[in-house]
Order: structure tokens, then C-alpha cells, then sequence
């Protein structure tokens, strides 16, 4: 399959062929879940590949506990639906135990990384606070430890949920933390567990794929065995580099002529963020421009398919304007699909603008 026919399959997949007609719920679901270090972006993200999405729709699924904001692949938040919650995070759990000891960098030695997790739980279950209070308490308790390193280990073993509020994009800033089998009513398992079914969430939302690619996406190690494991459930295929791809039977690959919309993408985007050979949606060169040194992940339009610029909503008094950096020259054709788009998006993400524009920034 060559690098466009894997962008095609992918872009099926995560609704960017077509706006579609699903619920926030569903479309999630799909997605293996949104990245949403911020607040705003899965709003954003749902919009560019929802048919009519409003607002509301993902605020109250996510008021009413269907759609939980947690700390789930590569130890980062995003929003998933609650069902895939607790049917994968013990899958997860290897990869969270992982980053926790890769930023404590053997600091966990000073103190009982069981005793953290236990009290994690129980000061999570009886309140829903941030991770300032958190360690302000540990302090209280271990005023000689490693608080950032205790605090970031009940982070990475206890599975905390994020609770929202009443805010126009459904959490403040700084969102407390409560425990998930509190807020959900159930356990929730996280134990390490078979990564079969993570797989097949992964190979649905992003197929078809390498182990290593599935691996960049979930930070967990070692998934080639599991991949053997499943061989025969799976179909595969060549890249263009000859290295073998798995997928689900039945997933979508289109034709790698079929036209692909100009689309906005949010801070984050999984899209950019799942797969370790990336060049099915973002050329090699440009890469580097969408990977800075503080880990933020710009915003990005594509064009055919492709990451073909960065955006970004500047707002002064009743102005909204969306300030465009493409990455190459484009046709003016192709700029006024953009900014067509473009204009869409910001009536969306800035509904109380009295006017509204489009600047190139080059």
C-alpha cells in the first residue's frame, strides 16, 4: 500500500473523508478516544468530523458520565467514552506504570509506591480536588519526600477522572480530580491486562498499521507477540518501505484517488500523534514544524489529505481571526476552500465574534 492509500484507509477512519452522522458518543468511540491535554480542542475535533455537531452535544455527555476525561494513552489526558474506559485501562496500565518511572528517573525509590497508591485512592474517593491540593496534602504527610514524584505516581497508578463544570467548554483550567470508581459507580480495572482488545480499538481507528506504530500511540511496549497472537483474525500488507501492516478484515480502505476536503485539526489531534512512521498524513520536511520543544502539538489544516499548514484563532474585542501559516505555496483555489472552512470553524469556536476573518501568514 503506498503512503496515500494508508492516509486514505486512515482518514476513513477517523472521519475526515465526510462529515458523518454520529453521536459524540459513537464518534469517540471510533476514535480510540481524543487527545485533550486543553479543554477546547475535542470540541474542535468532533466539529470537523461531525455533520452539524454542536456544542451542547459533547457537553452533555460528558455532564451525564458517558464520556470521562482521563489519563489514558502515553500517560496524557483525553476523552474517551466510559465503556472503553474501564474495558481498557487495565491494558493501559503497563504504559502508565512506564511513564511514571521514566519522569521519576528512580526518585520512586524513597518512598512506597503502594502506600502512594493507596492513599491516592482513598484521598480521591472522598473529594474531587486538584493536584495542587493533592500535593499540599502529601507535603502535609511527607514533609521531607519527593512530592512531585509521589503526587505524579498517584497520577499514573489511581484511575482518576476529571470532573466538569459549568464552563462554555465543560472544565476550567485547573479541573479537579476525582476517583473514576466514584464518579462512574464501578470498578475499574487497573491491573495489567491482555492488549488484544486495545489492538483491535487501535487497528479500527488508525489501520492499518505497524506494532511499532500502535506502540507510538499507546506507549506500551513489547506489542509485536500480541500482533502474532492475532495474525489469524487480521489481514496484512506491505508499505511502501516493505515493512508488514496488520488491519481488521473488515475496515475500510478506499481508493487512493478519493478526494479528501480541506479539515481543520485541533491542538493535539490524534491523527498527528498515532503512528511512528507519520508520513500518510505529514511529509518528513514538515514534520519538525509541528514538533516543538515544550511537547505542544499545533493546530493544523490539511489540504488532499495532507498537514499542509498551522492555524490559529486570534481574538481582539468583537474580531475573531484565524491566522493561517501554510507550510508550501498554495493556489487560490486552494486558499479559498481553506479559508471557506475557515470561516466555518471560527462562527463555531468564537459564536459571540461580530466579524469574522482569515489572514495569511505567508
Amino acid at each position: 500500500m503506498s503512503a496515500r492509500a494508508l492516509g486514505r484507509a486512515t482518514l476513513a477512519r477517523q472521519m475526515l473523508l465526510a462529515r458523518e452522522k454520529a453521536t459524540a458518543i459513537d464518534a469517540i468511540g471510533r476514535l480510540a478516544g481524543l487527545q485533550a491535554q486543553v479543554a477546547r480542542p475535542p470540541f474542535v475535533g468532533l466539529w470537523t468530523r461531525l455533520h452539524r455537531f454542536e456544542r451542547n452535544a459533547l457537553l452533555t455527555v460528558i455532564r451525564s458520565r458517558r464520556i470521562v476525561r482521563v489519563t489514558a494513552m502515553r500517560a496524557t489526558l483525553h476523552l474517551m467514552t466510559a465503556s472503553d474506559y474501564v474495558a481498557l485501562r487495565g491494558a493501559l496500565q503497563p504504559a502508565l506504570t512506564r511513564g511514571f518511572t521514566s519522569i521519576a528517573k528512580g526518585r520512586d525509590s524513597a518512598f512506597s509506591v503502594e502506600s502512594m497508591e493507596a492513599f491516592g485512592r482513598k484521598y480521591f474517593a472522598r473529594r474531587t480536588t486538584t493536584f495542587d491540593a493533592l500535593r499540599e496534602a502529601i507535603t502535609t504527610q511527607h514533609p521531607d519526600g519527593d512530592v512531585r514524584a509521589m503526587a505524579y505516581a498517584i497520577r499514573c497508578l489511581v484511575p482518576l477522572v476529571q470532573v466538569p463544570d459549568d464552563s462554555s467548554w465543560g472544565f476550567p483550567a485547573k479541573a479537579g480530580f476525582t476517583l473514576a470508581d466514584t464518579w462512574l459507580g464501578k470498578s475499574v480495572p487497573c491491573t495489567d491486562a491482555p492488549a488484544h482488545a486495545l489492538v483491535r480499538k487501535y487497528l479500527a481507528a488508525f489501520g492499518p498499521a505497524t506494532p511499532g506504530d500502535a506502540q507510538t500511540w499507546s506507549a506500551l511496549q513489547g506489542l509485536r507477540p500480541v500482533f502474532e497472537e492475532m495474525r489469524k483474525d487480521l489481514v496484512t500488507f506491505r508499505d511502501a518501505r516493505n515493512r508488514e501492516l496488520f488491519d481488521l478484515p473488515e475496515a475500510p480502505r478506499p481508493d487512493e484517488d478519493l478526494p479528501a476536503p480541506v479539515r481543520f485539526l485541533p491542538e493535539y489531534d490524534n491523527l498527528l500523534l498515532a503512528h511512528d512512521d507519520r508520513t500518510r498524513v505529514i511529509a518528513d520536511t514538515h514534520r519538525p514544524r509541528i514538533t516543538t520543544k515544550n511537547l505542544i502539538v499545533p493546530a493544523t489544516f490539511l489540504v488532499d489529505g495532507m498537514v499542509a499548514g498551522t492555524w490559529r484563532v486570534e481574538r481582539k474585542k468583537g474580531t475573531a481571526t484565524l491566522a493561517l501559516q501554510p507550510f508550501d505555496t498554495l493556489s487560490k483555489r486552494i486558499r479559498g476552500e481553506v479559508e471557506a472552512e475557515g470561516e466555518a470553524l471560527l462562527r463555531f469556536v468564537e459564536p459571540e465574534a461580530t466579524t469574522t476573518a482569515c489572514a495569511w501568514l505567508g
